[in-house]
């Protein structure tokens, strides 16, 4: 198979990964932190380091990192858990429904209200875009890094200045850019940033994270048991407990702090050039078909992450997926849970088919790709 589709899920995972996740089955098969016994406090042990992995890549403090089951999960509690009755939220017209759904549902019970910023290729007037949307009762910024399905990338250093300026809440969709584009939550003036552990990660799926900024007090959404403060019935007002209720996901956790082993060994900047080269040679063949349609400029400057949508004629988005799974080339099609994008491009009438290579993806396997499309008219 040609596996195109890492924008979805990184495939295959490297060998370390693996090894990892199913040594942690074996080993680290304990309650982490709630026992007294060694395997307990060793498995403890090895949780707790790859917190330091993660802190260290994106720039947060060790303890505020809270590690989820998924990005989805981690969004719905760092925005739910972020507003109070009354409150004003800006989003993005390029966001995946991991951020529009609970935002939408906020409003639909009448909590806030929110209002949808345009995204644009000029970072001045993208950031523009945000800020004249900004009212007195604003009380959150929430903002993809990269579109799920064009690529295109957020000026979030600058939003996140603006989000500063203005003393509101900066939270980030991480999940196209972990691992393949540079973050620092410092740098970049994000207070909360969310992200898979299977993407650009190139962790088990079942694995994300919240990272929070110091001085960034957020709601629970769930409460459970933590293995702390057990005899109180308040949920622990400390990190990371306050937000992993219930046993964690340890051979994910632990096989994830392998793969930030691999992302940090390959180097987040040439894993980059290596997807973007190729995205760049395939939208090159690509532009010379005149049965292609294609919808973004090519990648430069970092003007998107390694991600290409197209159709192909009068095919439907799903179709021309068919016609390229039956040889072997995995792409997705449709909607990719992002309406607000398609609506944005002009392309709710049939979707688009994304491919998105991964570090793994070679030269020879874009080249049948390429060929292979040619062949459908």
């Amino acid at each position: 198979m040609i596996y195109l589709d890492n924008s979805a899920t990184t495939n295959p995972k490297p060998r370390s990964v693996i090894y990892a996740s199913n040594s942690a089955m074996v080993k680290n098969s304990f309650n982490s932190g709630r026992g007294g016994y060694r395997q307990s406090v060793e498995t403890a042990g090895s949780i707790f380091a790859v917190r330091e992995k993660l802190a260290d890549l994106f720039g947060f403090d060790v303890q505020n990192i809270c590690f989820t089951q998924n990005c989805t999960y981690a969004l719905n509690n760092a925005i739910k858990g972020s507003v109070k009755y009354g409150d004003h939220i800006i989003i993005s017209n390029l966001e995946h429904n991991a951020v529009a759904r609970p935002v939408y549902k906020l409003a639909l019970d009448g909590i806030i209200t929110y209002d949808i910023a345009e995204f644009s290729y000029d970072k001045e007037e993208c950031v523009n875009n945000f800020k004249q949307l900004i009212k007195p009762n604003t009380s959150a910024i929430v903002c993809m890094h990269a579109s799920n399905v064009f690529g295109c990338l957020f000026p979030i250093r600058e939003i996140g200045q603006l989000a500063k300026e203005n003393g509101i809440r900066f939270i980030v969709d991480g999940a196209q850019t972990a691992g393949v584009i540079d973050i620092n939550a410092n740098r970049d003036n994000i207070d909360v940033l969310c992200a898979p552990g299977h993407k650009g990660l190139y962790g088990p799926m079942g694995t994300g994270f919240m990272a929070v900024g110091n001085d960034v007090k957020i709601d629970t959404i769930i409460e459970g048991g933590t293995g702390s403060v057990s005899a109180e019935m308040a949920q622990p007002d400390f990190l990371p407990d306050r937000f992993e209720s219930g046993t964690l996901n340890n051979s994910g956790i632990i096989a994830l702090g392998s793969a930030v082993d691999f992302v940090k060994a390959n180097k987040i900047d040439k894993i980059y050039s290596h997807e973007a080269s190729l995205v760049n040679y395939i939208y090159k063949e690509l532009n010379k078909n005149k049965d292609v349609i294609l919808y973004t400029p090519p990648l430069s400057n970092y003007n998107s992450v390694p991600i290409l949508s197209f159709n192909f004629g009068d095919y439907s988005s799903e179709k021309t997926a068919t016609l390229l799974a039956e040889k072997g080339i995995a792409v997705r099609a449709g909607y990719h849970c992002a309406p607000l994008a398609h609506s944005a491009f002009n392309t709710s009438d049939r979707g688009t088919v994304r491919i998105s290579p991964s570090v793994f993806t070679t030269q020879r396997e874009c080249e049948i790709f390429i060929n292979y499309l040619k062949k459908l008219g």
